[in-house]
């Protein structure tokens, strides 16, 4: 006779052995794609500096190589959305990253390579799993206030990462354990690579770092997507950290009209501007300027300054950014007076043929002053681009995403003979204040704005 608990135990044992293959066959279902053969280097190729990269024992080998840049081993294929997991061991000397959703544009800095990067940082810092923009922003995401992340790092062994990329949010875990959750839209879309930080002559040359087992998830990426413990850092409408650091501030806080009026106003536009989900946007008027609200400007004032704005188009709209503005000239009638940034779809709106300089109104030009570099890198209508702009000591420089497009000297002989043969001749001394207001225009058209951010140069602002 077979005995009751032996037959209990067997049924367990079955029972156990059913849940293991189920748990096996699920775990088979996902829907991982090996991005390393394990033998070779093929789908991949290197971009940046001059480091080593070799197969050995079925992982990738970087080495570092003295008097060269920073060196990215690089997918032939780009990625918005995806899961990516890997394993990695690196020298306790090195520094070291993850690139994701990174880009590589002639434009950019010489075809640098620039993006998000997921941290590999061995030192006393303790940052791996942070996040940080290469060639770009600086850090987004730190590990200071996560100190079982800053734990999880095992020195002079195997590590972990696990990555995710779903629209506007990043997350990153070391070795299981939660590390960053960042919200930020920069970038939607870019290469993944492995990184070989460049060395100083004192660093011993040959230094490795070894990845093996490379995945990612790419199909209904949501559905495998896992939750983490670690408080979002969200730089939509903020300052990052390095901004804080280097004195940038908030010229609108992403919610609210504070630090704004109308330029002919007191208070703010009570009608025409609409704050939706972070995004500031003047409203099409349909050119009927009793559905208008006017131009916006600075409550402050500045003089020197670096500005970033970013902006986006609908077809055929236009609008502007200007700087040192007076809002008493012109007063009653048409714009506020100012130097101007011009917004502008070059493509659909008729200002683009004109101007006192032909092509003077085009995007990112000093308008019906000075044209924009005709290769400019404008990104298509619909899509967010950013503006810049820093003046100081009467130099004045353009740019839009990363690329400075146009300079010139403010008060100079140059410029004052290019506003006498302009539509501003008729105002002394235009676009010479040593400080004024910020506007951003109402031109009848839809145009929206976020992440306005100016850093005073030498204290100059004033509050009026």
């Amino acid at each position: 006779m077979i005995k009751k608990t032996t037959m209990l135990k067997g049924v367990t044992l079955l029972i156990a052995i059913g849940m293991v293959n189920c748990a096996t066959a699920q775990k088979s279902k996902t829907p991982w794609v090996n991005l390393f053969d394990g033998k070779t280097l093929k789908g991949w190729h290197q971009k940046g500096g001059e480091a080593k990269y070799t197969v050995r024992e079925g992982a990738i080998v970087g080495s570092t190589v003295h008097n060269t840049s920073n060196s990215f081993l690089t997918t032939d294929k780009k990625y918005g959305d995806f899961i990516l997991e890997l394993d990695f061991k690196v020298d306790p000397s090195m520094n070291s990253g993850i690139q994701i959703r990174s880009n590589s544009f002639p434009h950019y800095k010489d075809g640098r390579v620039h993006g998000y990067q997921v941290e590999i940082d061995p030192s006393e810092r303790a940052w791996s799993g942070g996040i940080y923009d290469e060639a770009r922003r600086g850090w987004l995401s730190i590990l200071d206030n996560n100190p079982a992340a800053q734990k999880a790092f095992k020195q002079n062994a195997w590590n972990h990462y696990r990555i995710e990329a779903i629209g506007d949010t990043i997350k990153t875990w070391v070795n299981g354990v939660p590390a960053s959750h960042l919200i930020d839209d920069k970038t939607a879309t870019g290469f993944i690579c492995l990184q070989v930080h460049s060395i100083k002559e004192n660093n011993k040359a040959g230094t490795e770092i070894i990845w093996k087992n490379i995945k990612i998830i790419t199909d209904n990426v949501a559905k495998y997507a896992q939750k983490t413990t670690v408080k979002p850092v969200n730089t939509k409408n903020q300052l990052t950290i390095d901004e804080a650091k280097n004195g940038w501030q908030l010229l609108w806080d992403g919610k609210t009209t504070k630090g704004w009026r109308g330029a002919k106003l007191d208070d703010f536009p009570k009608k025409g501007w609409k704050i939706e989900n972070g995004v500031l946007s003047v409203l099409s008027s349909g050119g009927a300027e009793a559905n208008a609200g006017g131009d916006i400007v600075t409550t402050n004032q500045y003089g020197d300054f670096e500005l970033s704005v970013d902006f986006k188009l609908t077809p055929g709209g236009n609008s502007g950014i200007k700087y040192y503005v007076d809002t008493n000239l012109n007063k009653g009638e048409g714009s506020s007076i100012g130097l101007e940034y011009q917004i502008l779809d070059d493509a659909l709106h008729p200002d683009a043929k004109l101007g006192n300089h032909e092509g003077s109104r085009t995007v990112a030009s000093l308008y019906d002053l000075i044209k924009a570099d005709a290769n400019k890198p404008i990104n298509p209508i619909g899509e967010w681009n950013t503006a810049y702009i820093i003046s100081k000591n009467n130099h004045v420089e353009h740019w839009l995403n990363g690329v400075k497009v146009l300079e010139y000297e403010r008060k100079s002989p140059e410029y004052r003979k290019l506003v006498s043969e302009s539509k501003y001749a008729k105002w002394p001394n235009f676009g010479e204040l040593d400080k004024g207001e910020i506007l951003l225009q109402d031109h009848g058209d839809l145009v929206s704005f976020k992440n306005v951010k100016i850093r005073p140069i030498n204290n100059t602002t004033n509050a009026k």
